[in-house]
């Protein structure tokens, strides 16, 4: 008999935003806000447990480049608005990322002096090579990928500077 035991694999991301914890929250959970950072499309949450997450690529980027159009989902599992919202993620841009399956996604938001919000997201790549790739954002912009790092720093930049890095 053979046994295998798999270690969990957590990759964790943390930016300080000068902006409140509910401002930081709607901004990633609403799609008026979510579609201003990161990469292109919106991002709907049907914010409650056992909701739908779902990512939204543009239609002239599913015709120009054959993107799907649902380019990552999954559910949600909990919520606690402002402060905490964990759900499950998968990404849909080839057959491989979909067989890899549903990983956990946690969106922590603390308040802290000054007002400024400190967002920490950890990201449960536990048997998922493909998605511990992804989120590193180890190809680079160029290639279509920053990763966590690039969405968060995008995030920080729309909501104290009124602009994104792109943008």
């Amino acid at each position: 008999m053979t046994t295998t035991t798999s270690t969990r694999t957590l990759k964790v991301f943390r930016v300080y935003i000068k902006a409140a914890p509910e401002r930081v929250w709607e901004a990633i959970t609403s799609p008026e806000w979510n579609a201003k950072f990161g990469y292109p499309g919106t991002t709907e949450y049907d914010l409650r447990p056992g909701g739908a997450f779902r990512a939204l690529m543009p239609a002239e980027m599913v015709a120009q480049h054959g993107v799907p159009e649902v380019a990552c989902d999954g559910e949600i599992v909990e919520v606690d608005a402002p402060h905490r919202l964990v759900q499950t993620y998968r990404f849909n841009f080839a057959p491989d990322q979909t067989e890899e399956g549903f990983h956990e996604v946690t969106w922590d938001l603390h308040a802290e002096k000054g007002g400024i919000t400190r967002l920490t997201v950890t990201h449960d790549v536990t048997d998922a090579p493909i998605a511990a790739a992804m989120i590193e954002g180890s190809a680079g912009l160029e290639e279509g990928g920053g990763g966590w790092a690039f969405i968060l720093s995008d995030l920080k930049s729309l909501l104290e500077t009124g602009g994104a890095l792109a943008g």
